[in-house]
């Protein structure tokens, strides 16, 4: 059963680490979209809505680069499994790196 509503979603949203999807067994948790205000991370065991997490990942642009900071749980998902996490805090470097990520990256249709 999905929880919280993506009704609420209000910034455009570009999808990376598709290539982690073979790794699915593997990985514990990983993001597969993301936009100025949150992110979606894929996670077998989703934590409930609500929950404080730091947030450290990386993305591939013209180097490897890491994006950090501390977010908030609004979102549980079944299929696929994950959490929305909206953005509480985030660095101007991060916040860079995001609208750099989202300028580079064609966008999610539908």
């Amino acid at each position: 059963m999905d929880q919280g509503g993506s009704e609420s979603r209000r910034e455009e949203r570009v999808t990376i680490n598709k290539e982690f999807e073979s790794y699915d067994a593997f990985l514990a948790e990983y993001v597969t979209n993301i936009s100025r205000t949150g992110a979606f991370v894929r996670a077998k065991t989703p934590l409930p809505i609500g929950t404080k997490v730091n947030l450290r990942f990386t993305v591939i642009m013209d180097d490897i680069e890491t994006i950090e900071g501390v977010g908030e749980v609004v979102r549980v998902h079944d299929d696929p499994p994950g959490m929305g996490v909206v953005f509480t805090e985030l660095s101007s470097y991060s916040k860079g790196l995001i609208d750099k990520l989202l300028t580079l990256t064609p966008k999610k249709s539908g």
